[in-house]
């Protein structure tokens, strides 16, 4: 179990960023990026502040198969998940006839892809 693993997917799933986390904890931007990157483990007491401002049950980090529960589908890696949360960040803004065209638009551009 990667606890660092979770929680950057865990905060990019809801289109968060480490600043953002900063404020919500008081936890440094740096020391997040060390148990991201798994350098640094943190205490029970840090995890539950980061799952606080996450928006997610402590127990979540310590159930098994956690990180794949919490995604439908197959695992996605960072750059996808950015990608996945600015799509969501700007759908929100359109009305149901334009998202109803970019999903027909996105779904022209896999059926044509190279691949």
């Amino acid at each position: 179990m990667n606890i660092g693993l979770m929680i950057r997917s865990y905060r990019l799933q809801r289109g968060m960023s480490q600043g953002d986390i900063e404020k919500r904890t008081g936890l440094l931007r740096c020391y997040l990026s060390r148990v991201e990157n798994g350098h640094t483990i943190p205490s029970l007491d840090t995890l539950g502040k980061i799952a606080h401002a996450l928006d997610v049950p402590l127990a979540q980090f310590f159930s098994d198969g956690a990180l794949e529960n919490g995604l439908d589908g197959p695992r996605l890696d960072d750059e996808e998940l950015r990608f996945l949360t600015q799509v969501r960040r700007y759908s929100t803004n359109l009305n149901e006839g334009d998202r109803k065209l970019l999903l027909a638009m996105v779904k022209k551009f896999a059926a044509t892809a190279v691949r």
